[in-house]
């Protein structure tokens, strides 16, 4: 098992279910909501190391729900997730605190390539500020 904890939104279920399966898979501790209140009350309950997004959601979307976890989890890392291929999204999402954004369709051993990288850089921040 990976020593870190993933939290996947993403309100296309079938994907949302996949990725959960392929990173299972690879013994990552994998959990998968469908919106961005789910998640948001998710951190709220229990811990997580990153977050994978996914950016138009209904609802909250990934930019509102990043916020939200940046503010309650600022060392949290975030990676935003596209199926509508915008640089100019995922730039907004690293100006607004995420750590990297990935278009759909993902392959897996790219994401959890990204999601290593992401929880190590989360460590290190965490490591400096004496958590």
């Amino acid at each position: 098992m990976e020593n870190f904890r993933v939290l996947i939104v993403d309100d296309e279920l079938d994907f949302l279910e996949t990725i959960l399966i392929r990173l299972q898979r690879r013994n990552v501790d994998a959990v998968g909501v469908s919106s961005g209140k789910m998640a948001i009350e998710m951190i709220e309950r229990e811990h997580f190391d990153v977050a994978i997004l996914d950016v138009r959601m209904p609802g909250i979307d990934g930019f509102e729900t990043l916020r939200e976890i940046k503010k309650r989890r600022p060392f949290m890392e975030v990676i935003m997730l596209t199926g509508h291929g915008s640089v100019e999204s995922g730039i907004q999402g690293m100006q607004m605190g995420a750590f990297d954004y990935v278009l759909k369709p993902v392959k897996i051993d790219d994401l959890l390539d990204r999601v290593r990288k992401a929880f190590e850089r989360k460590a290190i921040h965490e490591k400096k500020s004496g958590r």
